[in-house]
């Protein structure tokens, strides 16, 4: 539970606006997403008007789902720092020890938690006891608009290299293969940052994103999404 100490207001994280994970995920969910679109062309009977269609169909989803996940993403962000603030107050209105000892563990990570002395939980106590009063309500700060812009440019200029193939060549099927060439790089350079981050085969799972991205467009387009 880390506090603002100019607001006193606890902050529900002290990472960083869009952490490595994060950025993944909103790319994979971006190129998820145009995948749909461009795996759902037919390139025998496809001309210009059906490619452009796409195209608009690939921009307009992920714009609008760039904006839906923003709009999650902030009232995630309220819904944390909320929960900061009552166990804040809850931690300010006990006079029993122990119960603010759990308290304060409840908001730490259970490794970190699991090491602290009764001593530390104490001083702890008395630092969080000593910050400014916290506001009634939890309110959005700059950094949360600005990670809202980043998962909002994430998915949607994911899509712009899967596309771009498009409207560089006049073929369909020529751009198709391209499209899809592109897709399952990103998918694997997606795959094999996240292995790398969460300590596994790096390899693996790049192949196994592969894999699991097509199976989802796969999945997608037949039941007519």
């Amino acid at each position: 539970m880390s506090a603002d100490p100019t607001s006193g207001e606890p902050s529900a994280s002290a990472k960083h606006v869009l952490d490595p994970i994060d950025r993944v995920s909103e790319i994979l969910f971006g190129l998820i997403m145009v995948l749909t679109f461009t795996g759902s062309l037919s390139v025998a009977e496809s001309g210009r008007e059906d490619v452009r269609i796409m195209l608009v169909g690939a921009l307009g989803c992920n714009l609008a789902w760039g904006i839906i996940d923003a709009v999650f993403y902030l009232m995630g962000c309220l819904a944390d720092r909320g929960r900061s603030i009552i166990a804040l107050k809850a931690l300010r209105a006990t006079a029993d020890p122990q119960r603010a000892h759990r308290l304060i563990a409840d908001a730490l990570p259970p490794m970190i938690a699991g090491v602290l002395k009764p001593a530390e939980f104490e001083e702890i106590r008395t630092r969080l006891t000593h910050l400014p009063e916290p506001p009634k309500r939890a309110r959005l700060r700059r950094e949360d608009w600005r990670g809202a812009g980043g998962v909002f440019l994430l998915v949607f200029l994911a899509t712009f290299p899967v596309v771009i193939p498009f409207i560089l060549f006049s073929d369909a099927m020529q751009a198709l293969r391209f499209s899809n060439a592109v897709a399952i790089v990103l998918l694997f350079l997606m795959g094999y940052t996240f292995g790398r981050l969460t300590e596994r085969n790096a390899w693996a799972v790049g192949l196994f994103m592969v894999l699991f991205g097509i199976l989802l467009v796969a999945m997608t387009i037949a039941l007519g999404g």
